[in-house]
């Protein structure tokens, strides 16, 4: 089941980009075919306040990531044609940034924000 933000303490997830293009560079409209569709993703803080995990729902379409789930957080990001992400999560008057890999059917990668920070992990359940 996924878990909604606590007032969006931390990333992601996740991670996952998020109005990123400005945040981490230009990066491709679109992406492989291959990465678009519904994935898991699991954030884990190592560092800060934030709750120890989180676990969302995302949708890739065309190399966009969008929040699937019921969390009112907004996460935007984009997806580059070799897997590169980009993510930034809001709400709650706080936001997250990360940055990862998606390789085949997995992806990983690391986030921050506010006095938090730590690793997402990402499994695609369907296209």
């Amino acid at each position: 089941m996924f878990k909604p933000l606590n007032h969006l303490k931390f990333l992601v997830a996740a991670g996952l980009g998020l109005g990123a293009a400005g945040a981490f560079g230009t990066l491709p409209a679109a992406s492989a075919p291959s990465y678009d569709g519904v994935w898991s993703v699991v954030i884990i803080t190592n560092s800060g306040s934030c709750d120890r995990a989180y676990r969302y729902p995302i949708r890739i379409s065309n190399g966009a990531v969008a929040n699937e789930g019921s969390s009112p957080a907004t996460i935007n990001g984009k997806v580059a044609n070799n897997g590169a992400v980009t993510v930034m999560v809001s709400g709650g008057g706080k936001t997250a940034q990360g940055s990862g890999r998606l390789h085949g059917n997995l992806g990983t990668g690391s986030w921050h924000g506010g006095d938090c920070a730590g690793v997402w992990q990402a499994e695609k359940r369907s296209s």
